[in-house]
């Protein structure tokens, strides 16, 4: 495990999200409120996005450190961006920037000043689907091949991240051996991550980056945390630096989540090093 490889345009690496868009990703998130699992994550990856490409915004424009495919399972298995970029599936982030579905107009919460927030205009590429099976296996099957054809063209690039967010059990199959195959994919620099998160209704606490499986209430919960990579020593960092209680050898893994464990998942698991 290495994990150190600098991130260039000449060197970039990927990031593939793959996202459960069955009928029950309709129910209600846990941690109490009413928003759908749906909404909940498709804000949560747009918010994402917006932030990678602000990152990676410079005087010539937006800079190519990051190629980004989102999947989306439920119906099918297919590319889940909108609008121009309906039907790609690992897309430069420049092309990404430049062509989101829309803009929406929000007004922020919480800024002081004295005055009303004016309202900002937020790119969405994604819209919430709920509607299907749970065809996870085909998901991780497509992450693979999209993933081994990186790594013939960027055989020295930080190794790709795949993250991974259900609410259910696979209906097509058993996922963890072509899971097993997409970690043992590898770059000179390490092999590839592929991170867990389970949503649920439960207002329970969530399960975050543990260590072991001790405590997960089911044969589901230990099966994506056996499916789920060991974060290397900088994702541990920032996880610490956020307030987050990790033990070595913590997994890329999130059971039961809510709205902010979603978005700290996507935060943590997308933290890279070196980028030039």
């Amino acid at each position: 495990m290495s994990y150190t490889a600098e991130i260039s345009r000449a060197n970039p690496t990927c990031f593939v999200v793959l996202v459960d868009q069955s009928l029950s990703m309709s129910d209600p998130i846990g941690g109490g409120g009413s928003m759908r699992k749906a909404d909940a994550v498709v804000e949560a990856i747009n918010g994402l996005l917006s932030e990678l490409s602000v990152k990676c915004a410079k005087e010539d424009g937006v800079r190519d450190y990051f190629h980004v495919a989102v999947v989306g399972y439920g119906a099918d298995v297919s590319s889940a961006f909108r609008g121009p970029l309906a039907g790609r599936c690992l897309v430069p982030l420049s092309d990404v920037a430049r062509a989101p579905l829309r803009l929406e107009e929000r007004t922020p919460v919480g800024v002081g000043g004295g005055g009303p927030a004016r309202p900002v205009r937020v790119p969405v590429w994604l819209e919430p689907v709920a509607f299907g099976d749970t065809p996870m296996y085909g998901a991780l099957a497509l992450a693979h091949t999209i993933v081994r054809d990186w790594l013939a063209t960027h055989p020295g690039c930080f190794p790709p991240i795949v993250l991974n967010i259900t609410d259910g059990e696979a209906t097509d199959g058993d996922p963890f051996p072509v899971a097993a195959a997409l970690q043992e994919l590898a770059s000179a620099d390490g092999p590839v991550l592929l991170f867990n998160l389970h949503l649920s209704c439960d207002n329970s606490d969530p399960v975050v980056f543990p260590a072991v499986d001790r405590g997960l209430p089911d044969d589901w919960a230990r099966r994506l945390f056996a499916m789920s990579s060991r974060l290397p020593a900088h994702m541990l960092d920032v996880a610490r630096q956020q307030g987050v209680h990790l033990d070595e050898g913590a997994r890329g893994f999130v059971f039961n989540a809510n709205v902010s464990s979603v978005v700290q998942f996507l935060d943590i698991g997308t933290q890279v090093l070196n980028v030039r």
